[in-house]
């Protein structure tokens, strides 16, 4: 940083940032008493443990210990230095920013080359948009767009261009501007001649529709073909900026409404997107060109728990949907099926049918993923012949069986009877027979379950801690509640602390009491730029402590942390004392012999 950001500028971004607001662009958080619970985003869980707390606007993971406020938040989320947590915030929050102050990025040294590139991308998407609204090169793009149901205000929404049917006109305005050729071929935007002559333009003559971050920034763009070239649709490769794998479409916009709606809609393609969001189903978001990965999943179960699939109707788009519902099931999601009409991608069932017809009746009318399976085994099946009845049913009874509930298992088998007219009796009999076939051996069966357990459950396990370590700790939270406290343990422990992290936290403390200065979580954690002890800091203020310390507790607290010390000398000496023996030094043995006596009556 060129220069220290004043304390005051920071105060008043700490104090104007909510960290409850804050975190909730990243986390889905539900109130449960004073705190909101979340899942953790720095380590995968199912069981919400991850704890924000308005009152001392700090978080705290009771899973694997990760804490501190919102400054140590981005920077332990976004890789963020203090300086641009700061920086980031005052943007966010609207506070005036000194313009002698230079934010450097303290964890990111290819960042300089990423902030030209993403520079590059906003540019570009000012300049297509500006070419397809108000040049006559770009009208037969626009004609394209109207025609296919885009409507201006839409083509605005989501920034919509056109790459001119040129192959060097971008590279040109891209180098007059000051951007390097090499980092702009890095950047998906231009690729380099076989040749080693130069560079051309990727897009030309294409519609182009700009890929944003989570956080809004344009770092990629797709285009679709006006002519006859292909491919039809080509996006950005990956770059520094843009891994299609860890990406989803629309997702900046549509976060809030994903919170407000308590639902995201997945679709397979950005057009389908734009088209619901035409439609007023705002929480739309997609895929770019890939199948659902780990990496979405986990962003999309840290900020909603149901999730509507709304893929294409043809076979292909079948199975994208089986496969997404089993990945997003074993995370935790609760899936619903919006189901297309044969033939029928969502796009076309909108430009087909309309918009509230779409939300009303595929979006709204979303069914479970077994009631969607039980759809698809029907297909090419002739029900009325008795081999594709019996084969179909059994189809059925083989997924029913999979199900862990044994009520929805019910649900269905009864649904399954009173269909084909067969009896609930011989239904659950053979489910019976395909829920025996579906348990593994004992062998394997029960170490693998077992093991998943403990994966699992691992990072919420807690230690079982030594005496002498809670006495500390419990010493740490009442000096944070009562700084009368603090000057109790100066006298008494000191720097005695048996663990290093702390004995720098009550440093710290000790500089509060020294200083006069108001003792707050918030300022102590601005005070704090070590990640470990923020940790441990958002971890003692968790800690539930009576709110006055009684003498009898204090000294049992101090007694416990500095006869450990002690402790730990005695059993050194007699290991010494044993070895002088054995090495028949009873001079040496009788010297350790006495300091292991002065060091018993020392114990308090």
């Amino acid at each position: 940083m060129g220069n220290r950001i004043p304390d005051e500028i920071v105060d008043q971004v700490q104090k104007s940032a909510d960290i409850v607001e804050v975190i909730g662009d990243y986390v889905q958080l539900k109130k449960q008493g004073r705190n909101y619970f979340g899942l953790c985003p720095f380590h995968g869980e199912s069981t919400p443990s991850f704890s924000v707390s308005p009152d001392k606007q700090i978080f705290h993971c009771f899973g694997c210990g990760a804490g501190g406020n919102v400054f140590s938040f981005l920077r332990q989320m976004e890789g963020y230095s203090f300086a641009e947590s700061v920086s980031h915030l005052a943007d966010k929050y609207q506070i005036d920013f000194p313009d002698d102050i230079t934010v450097h990025s303290g964890a990111r040294p290819e960042s300089s080359g990423d902030q030209k590139m993403a520079e590059a991308h906003e540019l570009l998407k000012k300049f297509y948009h500006h070419l397809l609204i108000n040049t006559k090169e770009g009208q037969e793009a626009l004609d394209y767009l109207l025609s296919r149901g885009f409507t201006k205000e839409l083509i605005d929404e989501f920034q919509i261009g056109y790459a001119l049917d040129s192959w060097d006109f971008i590279t040109k305005f891209l180098v007059k501007r000051g951007f390097s050729e090499a980092q702009m071929e890095k950047a998906g935007l231009l690729i380099r001649r076989e040749d080693g002559s130069g560079y051309f333009d990727r897009f030309r003559n294409r519609v182009m529709f700009p890929i944003h971050d989570h956080h809004g920034a344009v770092i990629a763009f797709s285009g679709r073909a006006l002519g006859s070239q292909q491919p039809k649709y080509m996006n950005s490769p990956e770059t520094p900026l843009f891994h299609k794998s860890k990406l989803l479409y629309n997702f900046y916009k549509a976060r809030l409404h994903i919170r407000k709606q308590e639902r995201a809609v997945l679709f397979e393609g950005f057009a389908d997107v734009i088209s619901a969001v035409s439609s007023g189903v705002k929480e739309s978001i997609a895929t770019m060109g890939t199948s659902l990965t780990d990496d979405h999943v986990k962003i999309l179960r840290r900020n909603v728990e149901e999730i509507i699939l709304c893929y294409d109707s043809d076979k292909a788009g079948y199975e994208a949907t089986l496969k997404a519902s089993e990945l997003l099931q074993n995370k935790g999601c609760k899936v619903r099926v919006a189901m297309i009409p044969d033939g029928l991608d969502p796009d076309d069932y909108i430009k087909k049918f309309g918009g509230d017809k779409f939300k009303n009746d595929i979006i709204d009318a979303s069914v479970t993923v077994m009631a969607f399976k039980m759809q698809y085994f029907r297909k090419g099946k002739n029900l009325s012949d008795e081999g594709d009845r019996l084969a179909y049913i059994k189809d059925v009874l083989k997924e029913i069986s999979t199900l862990s509930g044994s009520l929805e298992q019910e649900v269905y088998v009864k649904q399954l009877a009173s269909e084909f007219s067969l009896s609930q009796e011989s239904l659950t009999e053979q489910l019976t027979v395909f829920s025996k076939q579906n348990k593994p051996a004992d062998n394997g069966g029960g170490e693998t379950k077992t093991r998943r357990a403990h994966l699992t459950t691992k990072a919420r396990q807690k230690r079982l801690r030594p005496a002498y370590e809670n006495a500390e700790r419990l010493l740490l939270a009442h000096m944070l509640r009562d700084r009368s406290v603090i000057k109790k343990v100066i006298d008494r422990v000191g720097f005695q602390f048996n663990i290093d992290e702390h004995r720098a936290l009550a440093a710290y403390l000790y500089a509060f009491y020294e200083e006069g200065a108001e003792l707050t979580p918030q300022h102590l954690m601005a005070r704090v730029t070590d990640d470990h002890i923020s940790q441990l800091l958002s971890d003692i203020l968790m800690l539930q402590v009576n709110q006055e310390l009684s003498e009898a507790e204090l000294s049992d607290y101090v007694k416990k942390v500095l006869n450990h010390r002690n402790w730990s000398m005695i059993k050194e000496k007699e290991a010494e004392r044993a070895e002088a023996e054995r090495q028949k030094d009873f001079l040496r043995a009788a010297s350790l012999a006495q300091e292991i006596v002065t060091l018993n009556r020392s114990l308090k």
